[in-house]
This record gives C-alpha cells, structure tokens and sequence, in this order.
C-alpha cells in the first residue's frame, strides 16, 4: 500500500494508520531527513527477521540502527552518554547523523547482535518522527537503497513502492528522498570516530 503523508503537515489519521500496520508486525518504507529507509517496531521479532530478509542480511549476524523521536527517548537504549557526546548530540539532533553507542538492557538480542552497540538516530523529518513517538517504541532504520539501484528507485516514492510492494506493508510517500546517507558517529570510546561520512557535517 502507498500512504501519501504530507512531510510538512502530517495528518494525524494517516500517522495512525502507520502506527496500527506497525502494532501489527508489519513492515514499513518511510522518509527521513537523507534517504528512505525500511523499518518496524524494535520488539517484534518476527517483523524484524523480515526486514533482515528484504535487505538479504543474516538475522544472527545484523546489526541494525533505528529511529528514536527524541533525545529523552533515546537515552533508554544507551548506557549512560558522556557528557561531551551528550553535548554533540543535543548540537546535533534532529538531524543527519547515527550515534553509535553501548546499547542498555532494553535493546532487543535480534537489534544489536553479539556487537552490544547500537546505531542511534533522531531525523529531521516530520513524519518518522510522529509515527516513532505515536508508537512509544523506536523503529528499525536500514537504507532501501543498493549499490546497483538507480537514483530514482531509492529516491522516488512511487518507484519505491513498484519495487517492494510485495515485501512490505506500507510504503509512505513523503516526497522524494535524499541520495545522501546519515553521517555514522562512534561514540563506543574516549575519541568520537566518523566512521561514515554522509550528510552530516561537523
């Protein structure tokens, strides 16, 4: 199903919508502030194997990054943040940039793998932001994007959808994307390290 979600004024019944598929177990493609990404809620197992599948990623082996809507809902799925990074990531959030930090207890095996890190991200996009906090749990972020897509397939909503159709539940089209990624922080030691460097700038 495509769901046409304005990025600017996100109806709040459509939003609902979303979140309802995401309850369920399904499986979403949505915009965010660099490019469209593929996710479901961190806590069903089953949805999140399936976002494994898509992505042709071992479920045992993956390491997933996911969406929080704000900085207070994030601090749950971290051990306690340094106050320099704290710091950074107030400067530096909603934006393009995935913090990797120490997971807590409260992040799911299937999420971080054998790694114990997580990828963190708050997006400046509307839309992901609303569903994520309408949900009251984070969702999966992976990139729909491959090495051997065309622009348009990862950029175009629609062409999105005539791609995935058939392996997710609802792809939101929010305007086209982004063909730049997030820029990937690590944060896991005593010097931050760009371990990617996209959008984001320091």
């Amino acid at each position: 199903m495509l769901v046409h979600i304005h990025p600017d004024n996100p109806s709040d019944r459509l939003i609902q919508q979303v979140v309802e598929c995401l309850n369920d177990g399904g499986v979403i493609i949505y915009p965010t502030d660099t490019i469209y990404g593929i996710g479901c809620d961190i806590f069903k197992t089953k949805a999140v194997e399936r976002v494994a599948q898509i992505k042709g990623i071992n479920k045992d082996k993956a390491t997933f990054s996911f969406i929080c809507h704000d900085l207070s809902s994030l601090s749950q799925f971290a051990k306690p943040i340094p106050n320099n990074i704290f710091k950074l990531m107030k400067a530096k959030l909603p934006g393009p940039f995935t913090f990797l930090l120490e997971a807590s207890n409260n992040v799911p095996k299937i999420v971080h793998g054998k790694k114990k890190t997580v990828g963190i991200r708050v997006p400046d996009n509307k839309i992901i932001t609303e569903i994520v906090r309408l949900l009251g749990h984070p969702i999966i972020s992976t990139s729909v994007h491959e090495e051997d897509d065309s622009i348009e397939y990862s950029t175009d909503p629609e062409l999105i959808h005539e791609k995935f159709r058939n392996l997710v539940d609802i792809v939101i089209d929010g305007g086209y994307g982004g063909i730049e990624p997030s820029t990937i922080l690590d944060c896991t030691s005593d010097e931050i390290e760009i371990i990617r460097q996209g959008k984001g700038i320091i």
